[in-house]
């Protein structure tokens, strides 16, 4: 099994995720998006699998200083702005064999259950 798992070192999220993945002897390759963002194949593929929604990082500060108007955006849009700004994306991202599983880490058992364990 091939998993990467996409975000930056100082996360809280992806620090937890790190974790619970040494905890349970998963091998992942971490990319951390600053030093190496995501390029549009790529991102366009997530949000093929995943969907735009549920990539966006609501939380940060990326987020909160685009206009009002993202509320209309289209997938096309998204992906543009997550070329241009990979802090918009959600974290972590998971991907496996070259697919995009999920994003985020809330659940052990949703987590589990993507990677296939």
């Amino acid at each position: 099994m091939s998993v990467q798992v996409y975000g930056i070192p100082n996360c809280g999220t992806c620090q937890k995720t790190f974790n619970w993945l040494k905890t349970n002897g998963i091998d992942y390759e971490f990319i951390n998006i600053k030093d190496t963002p995501p390029k549009r194949e790529m991102i366009q593929n997530w949000v093929k699998s995943l969907g735009s929604v549920a990539m966006r990082n609501t939380s940060g500060q990326s987020y909160r200083a685009l206009g009002n108007e993202k509320k209309t955006w289209t997938d096309e849009q998204w992906i543009e702005a997550f070329v241009n700004d990979a802090m918009l994306l959600k974290r972590p991202l998971f991907v496996k064999n070259g697919t995009a599983i999920l994003v985020g880490f809330k659940d052990e058992v949703v987590v589990k259950a993507k990677l296939g364990l």
